[in-house]
């Protein structure tokens, strides 16, 4: 296999990194970690100093802690660190206290995880996702200055723009708002999962979709409506549940997203997090376990938890 190959030429340090990229999009793929950290460099090389520094916050400081080995080589320290120092890197501006403040964002989110995986044995439990670092997320958010604001127009909906917004979609995970970062994204995703990949876009598709009915192609085309959709598709249709529940769980999220908005609250990946947690609830309410409890990541190579 080509990402054992890779796993023999990359030093174990090397390895946990790229799979804490990969683990954004629930896998354990140390090529597709390398794809989703080229997506950043190629679209927005000012994040990337940002993101190495959060997964090696994240990772240092389960190693420091005596964290597993195994949980630490998945990644499973290092994502939520990732999207944290994205998130602080896009927002702040640069200043001698933002690195302090994406180590220290970044360690809580390991300590986090750690918690969560000890409370998270029995099957019933549920996944982190990016639970710690939505939660993080808002309570910095008094931090955050508004972006500036776009120049206002009604964006023309065509096949390349529809295109675009699609890939956009698996961009905005990451806060990349291009179609070439959706690319590279997508090609990760290619080798380590092909039905992860399938799933991932028809998410971004539907949140497309929806936006498109609801007369918003500002949304639609920008990836904004597809991104936790995209992910929702992914997390639910790797729990081994029928078609329909991933479905659910996209409509929750596009519900679930003003919600959040007329809270003050930026949506990060909250949706995702939010809707998954309802539909595996329901599921469980209604006596129909999904076939696949535990790992979140392909079944070749699972983490324990995510």
């Amino acid at each position: 296999m080509p990402s054992q190959s890779f796993n023999a030429l990359c030093p174990d340090w090397a390895t946990a990194l790229l799979n804490g990229f990969s683990q954004i999009f629930l896998q354990r793929h140390p090529l597709c970690g390398l794809l989703c950290l080229l997506a950043i460099l190629a679209s927005a090389p000012t994040l990337l100093g940002g993101a190495l520094l959060g997964a090696l916050a994240g990772l240092l400081t389960a190693q420091q802690r005596g964290y597993a080995k195994a949980d630490r080589q998945a990644g499973l320290f290092s994502y939520n660190g990732i999207l944290l120092g994205l998130l602080l890197s896009l927002y702040l501006p640069w200043s001698i206290l933002l690195p302090p403040l994406i180590i220290a964002a970044g360690g809580l989110s390991a300590i986090i995880t750690q918690q969560w995986l000890k409370r998270a044995r029995h099957p019933a439990s549920l996944p982190a996702y990016t639970a710690p670092f939505v939660g993080l997320g808002w309570l910095l958010a008094g931090l955050f200055a508004p972006l500036p604001a776009s120049a206002p127009g009604l964006p023309a909906v065509t096949l390349p723009g529809l295109l675009d917004g699609l890939f956009q979609g698996l961009g905005q995970v990451m806060f990349l708002g291009n179609w070439q970062a959706g690319l590279l994204i997508c090609a990760g995703l290619l080798l380590a999962n092909r039905r992860a990949a399938a799933w991932t876009l028809g998410g971004s598709g539907f949140g497309l979709a929806v936006a498109l009915l609801q007369q918003a192609p500002d949304q639609a085309l920008s990836g904004l409506a597809g991104y936790n959709c995209a992910l929702v598709a992914l997390a639910l249709s790797q729990r081994g549940l029928r078609p329909w529940w991933p479905v659910l769980g996209m409509v929750l999220a596009l519900l679930i997203t003003p919600g959040l908005a007329a809270m003050g609250l930026a949506p990060l990946t909250g949706p995702f997090v939010l809707a998954c947690w309802l539909v595996l609830a329901c599921n469980r309410a209604f006596g129909r376990r999904p076939r696949n409890d535990a790992p979140c990541a392909p079944a070749t190579n699972p983490p324990r938890l995510r």
